[in-house]
């Protein structure tokens, strides 16, 4: 049986930009499905479960922070939110709604699918990754590598396989200060290194999923000027 082609989604409600990644993406050997507006790729996401999607900021319908918000109610594939040239801010909101990484118009085809390999990259997991650690527990925080799986209080946390990775990483090196770019080269490539502000906005959010106050966390600490530790116990200490 042959092997299950990479389904990427592209939604913008410019066509001819459609026409175009879509083309490029499909040289590249992926299958590419198309939408117009959010309605539409709300559809096309929970129809066909695509394993990427490419998601325009402006659009009608629905414009691509609500779809965003939506998606991550019931799904964590990766998403790659396209922004207008110059509007920082929607790169900051795209990223605290979920979205795992950005791309800024006019859109530069290398750049683009450079991007993309390198989110298909970190939402696969290798037999070594799961291999590691079979699980381990520090206070109620429970992360089982083997199933990929994050438990709190017993509780199963959902993450993005972004997030997901992040946590890993520092779990695995559970009572030692990663470094910001250290962090960044090994969870999103070594492309990323210096891009804190992505680093800020997924620990942020895993805050939000993992602490009762993500205000005075008690897991997830910063290292003011340096990088980040997942304390070994949490009810030890605390930081901002």
């Amino acid at each position: 049986m042959p092997e299950k082609k990479t389904t990427i989604l592209i939604v913008d409600d410019d066509l001819q930009l459609l026409q175009l990644v879509g083309l490029n993406l499909e040289l590249e050997g992926y299958d590419v499905l198309l939408a117009g507006d959010g309605q539409q790729a709300l559809t096309q996401i929970e129809t066909h479960a695509p394993d990427l999607v490419l998601l325009d900021v402006i659009m009608p319908r629905m414009n691509g922070f609500a779809v965003c918000h939506r998606v991550r109610e019931f799904s964590s594939v990766p998403i790659i939110i396209i922004t207008a040239q110059g509007r920082s801010q929607d790169k900051v909101r795209g990223l605290d709604l979920g979205a795992d990484d950005f791309l800024t118009k006019p859109l530069n085809m290398d750049e683009l699918l450079a991007r993309v390999r390198a989110v298909l990259r970190r939402a696969q997991f290798t037999a070594d990754e799961r291999a590691l650690h079979t699980a381990m527990t520090i206070g109620d925080l429970t992360v089982d590598f083997g199933q990929q799986l994050v438990l709190m209080a017993g509780r199963k946390v959902v993450l993005t396989p972004t997030e997901y990775r992040l946590l890993a990483y520092l779990a695995r090196n559970a009572g030692h200060i990663v470094p910001q770019d250290l962090l960044l080269e090994h969870v999103w490539g070594k492309e990323y290194v210096g891009e804190h502000h992505i680093l800020q906005v997924n620990i942020n959010r895993l805050r939000h999923k993992l602490e009762v106050d993500p205000a005075h966390p008690r897991y997830l600490l910063t290292e003011a000027g340096i990088g980040y530790v997942l304390a070994m116990q949490p009810d030890e200490r605390q930081a901002s």
